[in-house]
């Protein structure tokens, strides 16, 4: 099976406001949404919860730190690079990204309860034990955040096996994310 890297004027019709949008946004069309335009519907819906998720009442780094869970944990190289940089933009430490890259230990206690608790809520689908959820209450986040978390989780699931699904590959201006 095939999927296009469809261009604006290639993609389906309604996929081409979407396109426009994200092309607008970085400046060049992203091969992972180039291709995910074959689907109208998958395109618009990752970019409505996309943008849902950068709404919700996590701070940027706590997002960024269940992206790439997610995207780590599904060997999303597209997202695992992406995201490297928009946490380089948001000025995250090295030691940060490098953890989260690695699946090795995060010093920030907040952050490493974030990812904890995703990765809790990945491992019982949902259905997360008791003491994973006292400990994420006990790192200071809510029961607001931890269904914000879960957001993220299916947010970033939709990304992350359409990127791999389509062969998106990793653009010329994120390589050196790779």
């Amino acid at each position: 099976m095939y999927f296009p890297a469809h261009t604006v004027a290639s993609a389906p019709d309604p996929a081409r406001r979407g396109l426009l949008a994200i092309e607008k946004h970085f400046g060049h069309l992203p091969d992972a949404a180039a291709r995910m335009a074959t689907s109208p519907q998958l395109l618009e819906g990752f970019q409505r919860l996309n943008g849902l998720f950068a709404a919700t009442s996590l701070p940027p780094l706590a997002r960024e730190t269940v992206i790439m869970t997610v995207a780590v944990r599904n060997g999303c190289h597209v997202c695992v690079a992406l995201h490297t940089q928009r946490l380089h933009e948001l000025g995250a430490d090295g030691g940060l990204i490098a953890a989260l890259r690695t699946e090795t230990p995060i010093h920030d206690p907040t952050l490493a309860a974030v990812r904890a608790f995703a990765l809790a809520v990945l491992a019982h689908s949902g259905d997360v034990p008791a003491k994973d959820l006292d400990a994420f209450e006990a790192a200071g986040w809510s029961a607001r955040a931890a269904l914000e978390v879960v957001l993220g989780i299916g947010t970033y699931t939709l990304s992350t096996f359409a990127n791999r699904l389509t062969g998106a590959t990793i653009d010329p201006e994120l390589a050196v994310h790779a």
